[in-house]
């Protein structure tokens, strides 16, 4: 594995910020972050200065999204403050004016947790994933979540009503999300108590969404990527809720099998990035109990197994995501558990 330095610049004390998103506002390329229980969503250049603060109530921000061609306007999730008070939880669209943003609900979507928008040639697509679909104790996991869909207006209009559709429901603990693509067609993984599951949009060639069950695992994220640079991707999963169990399995005769597990458990898992750098696929993944790391995992060509390197110790991140920027990448964490919003720049060591 080439080794990567990592150069660490905090940016600002953001109360339990959670939600990160690459954006480019009113033609400056940067980063949304946004908060978890009260407080705003703010926009940062990839200098690492604030730009501006887009709203400063509320918060419960899940998610956020940018609206696929159309300059400076994104969606966001509002007051999903946690598994215990998500009722209000909705999909915002934020959209700049002269003197500020204007935030409107675009659907009121209880539990909403996770959303993105999948685009294909034909349409936008906005994908929907509720937590659970109702609650009244305190860790209420009676009433299952589920996976809606809907299709964007096309030119995009806000108050154009969505027609949503349950892809599929019964889906308890429906926490996990992570966008990809293959040949070009973006798919999505959802990851619950009741598995992980991969969403494909409709396409010319077939008019309806794909459903497919990839692992019956009790998963709270997962990603697909090549780590292994064989030309099939692995999928690295984080297990069970809010769990400490990372594994990667490698796709053989049509199923998933166990390949790896990581030899400790890593308390609250939950930060979870894959995707190359300088050419190497990598996972970046963090946890937000006990020692509270962020880290890479790497396969090792020489030792035949996975390696990994310590980012960042003792912070907790919740999300990260990672950007190219004038030849180098820059990594930002939402280091939650230490309100802290870091930017790494990555270089080769």
């Amino acid at each position: 594995m080439q080794p990567l330095k990592f150069t660490k610049k905090v940016l600002g004390n953001i109360e339990k910020c959670y939600a990160v998103c690459p954006i480019s506002l009113r033609g400056v390329p940067g980063f949304l972050v946004a908060t978890e229980k009260a407080g705003g969503c703010f926009f940062y250049d990839l200098e690492g200065s604030l730009v501006e603060q887009i709203w400063s109530e509320p918060g419960g921000i899940m998610s956020l999204v940018p609206l696929p061609g159309v300059d400076s306007q994104f969606l966001s999730t509002q007051e999903f403050y946690s598994p215990n008070d998500s009722a209000n939880s909705r999909i915002v669209h934020a959209s700049p004016r002269p003197d500020g943003w204007n935030v409107q609900t675009l659907a009121a979507l209880p539990f909403v947790h996770r959303f993105d928008i999948l685009s294909t040639p034909q349409a936008n697509y906005l994908i929907a994933c509720t937590l659970k679909s109702d609650h009244h104790f305190k860790e209420d996991w009676t009433h299952p979540g589920k996976v809606f869909a809907a299709r964007l207006s096309e030119p995009f209009d806000p108050a154009a009503p969505l027609e949503f559709e349950i892809l599929l429901d019964g889906l308890t603990k429906n926490h996990g999300y992570y966008r990809g693509s293959e040949e070009g067609h973006p798919f999505a993984l959802v990851s619950s108590d009741n598995g992980i599951f991969k969403f494909t949009p409709p396409s010319a060639q077939d008019p309806e969404w794909q459903i497919e069950k990839l692992l019956d695992l009790a998963a709270s994220d997962a990603l697909l990527v090549d780590l292994d640079g064989d030309g099939t991707k692995e999928l690295l999963t984080l297990s069970p809720f809010h769990g400490d169990r990372l594994a990667i399995y490698h796709l053989q005769d049509g199923a998933y099998e166990l390949q790896y597990l990581y030899p400790d458990d890593l308390e609250f898992l939950h930060a979870i990035w894959g995707g190359k750098l300088f050419g190497q696929p990598l996972a970046i993944l963090g946890h937000r109990k006990g020692a509270r790391d962020l880290f890479l995992l790497a396969y090792d060509p020489d030792q035949k197994t996975y390696v990994r390197e310590t980012i960042d110790s003792d912070i907790g991140p919740a999300n990260v995501t990672v950007i190219e920027h004038q030849g180098k990448y820059l990594l930002i964490a939402a280091n939650r558990e230490t309100n802290e919003l870091a930017m790494y720049t990555i270089t080769q060591g």
